[in-house]
C-alpha cells in the first residue's frame, strides 16, 4: 500500500451571528481540509481551523508535504512525520506548516486504522470505550447578559454535563467575578466549572486581579491567562493561583509543550491533534504528560479527540460545542458527528476515525 494522492482545500462556515471572547470576535469558522487517498482505494481524512488562516494551510499540504508522503506506506507515521517536519525546517516550526502537517498525519493514521479495520482508538489501544465531554460556551454576544449565560449554563446541565467552560477576561475584574457567580450558582457547588481567558492579561498583576477575584467560585482552572509565548509569565501566573492553569491550543510539537512542563506554566495540558503536529506529536505530548503526572484535555476537534483521549490513561475530558453553543459549525459537514449523552461520548466503531465529511455541503463552503 502506499500514498496515491493528497487533496487539500479550505472552507469556511459563517456563524449565524458574531462572537466575541477576551481577545477578538468570530463571524467564521475556516478549516483546511486533506485526504489522502491509497493505491488500493483506502482514503484518510485530516482538518484543522484555518483562524484566516486555511487557504495557507492548505496550500502548505499541496505544494510542500505532498510531495514528501505520496509514493509512501501510509502506515510509517513515525518516518513520515519526521520527515516532513526536517524537510520544512527552514520555513516552519510552528504555526501554518505544523498545521499542515497536522492535516496530513491525522489522515496518515485514518488510512492506517482504516487499512487494519478497527476503530482508531482500539488501533492506538484503547483505555475505555467512552469519554467525558465537558460543555464549552460562555461567550460573548450582543444582548446574553447575565440572563442569558444563566440560560446556556442551565442548558449544559440539564444535559447531563457534569463540567462546564465559559469565557473570560473581556470585562472588569468585577464583572467577571459577577459572570462567574452566576455560573456557579446556576450549576451548582457539585460541578467543575472552568474558565479561558484566550491570553487577555498581558502582566501577571492583571491577571492575578481577575483570576483571584473568581477564585471564590472554584475554578477548576484558568486557560490561558496570558498569550502562550510567555511561557515564564504563565509559569508566574501559576504558581501564584491556587487552583491551575491549562494551556496547549496554540502550542506546537513535543518540544513547545516540553517547555511548558519544564517550567511548570501548566497542571493541565490541552494539545490540539490538528494543531500540535498530529496524531503522532499529540501521542508524544500526552506521553510526556504522564511522566509528570500532568491531566491531558484535549482542544476542540471532540470527533477525533474522543479517540485520542479513550486511548490515553491521563486522558480526561474532550470539549464539547452544543450547536446552541454560539460557534458550533464543523459538525455540520460531518455525516455522523459524535454527540454526548448524559455527558459521555462512546466511541464508533467504524473503522479509522470515522469522521466521513458532506462533500455535497463542503462544496457549498469551499473557499
Amino acid at each position: 500500500m502506499e500514498v496515491a494522492e493528497v487533496e487539500s482545500f479550505a472552507v469556511s462556515i459563517p456563524l449565524a451571528e458574531p462572537v466575541s471572547f477576551a481577545t477578538r470576535t468570530v463571524e467564521e469558522r475556516d478549516h483546511a481540509v486533506t485526504y489522502v487517498r491509497t493505491d488500493d482505494g483506502v482514503e484518510g481524512l485530516g482538518y484543522t481551523l484555518g483562524y484566516g488562516g486555511a487557504g495557507l494551510v492548505a496550500d502548505a499540504v499541496t505544494d510542500v508535504l505532498a510531495p514528501i508522503v505520496e509514493g509512501e506506506d501510509p502506515r510509517d507515521t513515525e518516518r513520515l512525520w519526521r520527515e516532513m517536519f526536517d524537510g520544512t525546517v527552514q520555513i516552519g516550526r510552528k504555526g501554518v506548516m505544523l498545521r499542515a502537517i497536522a492535516t496530513v498525519d491525522v489522515a496518515l493514521w485514518d488510512v492506517a486504522a482504516k487499512a487494519a479495520g478497527v476503530p482508531l482508538y482500539k488501533y492506538l489501544g484503547a483505555y475505555r470505550d467512552s469519554v467525558p465531554a465537558y460543555a464549552s460556551g460562555g461567550y460573548y454576544r450582543e444582548g446574553k447578559g447575565l440572563e442569558g449565560l444563566r440560560e446556556e449554563m442551565g442548558r449544559y446541565v440539564e444535559r447531563g454535563h457534569d463540567a462546564v467552560k465559559m469565557k473570560v477576561g473581556r470585562l472588569s475584574p468585577a464583572e467577571e467575578a459577577e459572570r462567574v457567580a452566576a455560573v456557579r450558582e446556576t450549576i451548582g457547588d457539585e460541578r467543575v466549572l472552568m474558565v479561558d481567558a484566550n491570553g487577555a492579561w498581558k502582566s501577571k498583576p492583571e491577571a492575578l486581579r481577575t483570576c483571584r477575584a473568581i477564585a471564590e467560585y472554584d475554578p477548576y482552572f484558568v486557560e490561558e491567562p496570558v498569550m502562550p509565548d510567555g511561557v515564564s509569565l504563565m509559569a508566574e501566573v501559576n504558581d501564584a493561583l491556587e487552583y491551575s492553569v491549562a494551556a496547549g491550543e496554540l502550542e506546537f510539537s513535543r518540544y513547545g509543550f516540553a517547555e511548558l512542563l519544564r517550567e511548570g506554566a501548566v497542571d493541565v495540558v490541552q494539545p490540539d491533534a490538528t494543531v500540535c503536529g498530529g496524531i503522532t506529536e499529540w501521542l508524544k505530548v500526552a506521553n510526556t504528560a504522564a511522566s509528570y503526572d500532568v491531566p491531558v484535555a484535549p482542544h476542540y476537534n471532540w470527533d477525533l479527540h474522543a479517540h485520542l483521549v479513550a486511548a490515553s490513561e491521563n486522558g480526561t475530558w474532550v470539549e464539547y460545542f452544543h450547536r446552541d453553543s454560539d460557534v458550533k459549525v464543523f459538525d455540520d459537514v460531518i455525516e455522523e458527528p459524535l454527540t454526548p449523552e448524559d455527558g459521555e461520548i462512546a466511541l464508533p466503531d467504524r473503522p479509522g476515525h470515522g469522521i466521513e465529511l458532506d462533500r455535497d455541503a463542503l462544496a457549498a463552503f469551499e473557499v
